[in-house]
């Protein structure tokens, strides 16, 4: 079954930085024609939106709390999406999902997503 697989979590001190990778798996599909987004979830707390690209690549977003720090880019067939985390804080601290869609051009709402990972614990010390 196709799915998406997060890696790259960790410890990391403020002001540090961190790269999640998004793997797809699965033999046959691929997320390449996929709107792709990442999201986040600190305990007690609604997943919110961090940031998003448009299957092609050529559009992104973020949420305000992220620009300028974090930058999404896609990759290849195999791993098709980063975030690279810049200049992080102690509240960046959640489990950090990867999400993939071919419903929109590109997605702020965790429900105009299909595919979903298990999701990857960032944890930043002040």
């Amino acid at each position: 079954q196709e799915q998406l697989v997060e890696s790259g979590g960790g410890l990391v001190q403020a002001g540090g930085s961190l790269r999640l990778s998004c793997a797809a798996s699965g033999r046959t599909f691929t997320f390449s024609s996929y709107a792709m987004g990442w999201f986040r979830q600190a305990p007690e707390k609604e997943r919110e939106f961090v940031a998003a690209i448009s299957w092609t690549g050529d559009s992104t977003y973020y949420a305000d709390s992220v620009k300028g720090r974090f930058t999404i880019s896609r990759g290849n067939t195999k791993i098709p999406v980063y975030l690279q985390m810049n200049d992080l804080k102690p509240e960046d601290t959640a489990v950090y999902y990867c999400a993939a869609s071919n419903r929109v051009t590109y997605g702020l709402w965790p429900k105009e997503y299909d595919y979903w990972g298990q999701g990857t614990q960032v944890t930043v010390s002040s």
